[in-house]
């Protein structure tokens, strides 16, 4: 069965209304992680999958912004395959494919790096959908 996405405006207003919902220091961090995505790359695409994760694409999936109730996880598809010097990943790393930042309350985002992991993400997308 395929995942129903929503058109960007349908999705870019429902991810609006949970970082409302939310209405504490998750929908904050949410919503600056947002606002770091769409700095990091214009082009950016707001989706709303999977029964109601926000999630950003450019020549395909880059991360999703997950809330948790201690945690904002930004996972990335395919974050095995990126450099991550200023080793913003800290969660699951044992995997082949997708790494994941845990955003927990209080904790201040490096947000030069995460623009650029960003970037990074979307450049490996593009490139990957060139060779495919």
């Amino acid at each position: 069965m395929k995942n129903s996405a929503l058109p960007a405006d349908s999705a870019s207003a429902l991810i609006d209304k949970r970082i409302q919902e939310l209405g504490d220091w998750r929908g904050k961090t949410l919503s600056k992680i947002r606002e770091l995505i769409r700095q990091a790359d214009p082009q950016i695409v707001e989706e709303w999958k999977w029964r109601g994760t926000p999630v950003w694409s450019h020549g395909g999936i880059v991360c999703t912004g997950e809330t948790y109730k201690s945690i904002v996880k930004m996972t990335f598809a395919k974050g095995a395959a990126l450099k991550d010097p200023a080793h913003l990943f800290n969660s699951s790393l044992e995997g082949n494919v997708r790494r994941a930042i845990d955003v927990r309350e209080n904790e201040k985002i490096n947000e030069p790096a995460l623009k650029t992991l960003i970037r990074a993400a979307v450049t490996l997308n593009l490139k990957n959908k060139q060779s495919g």
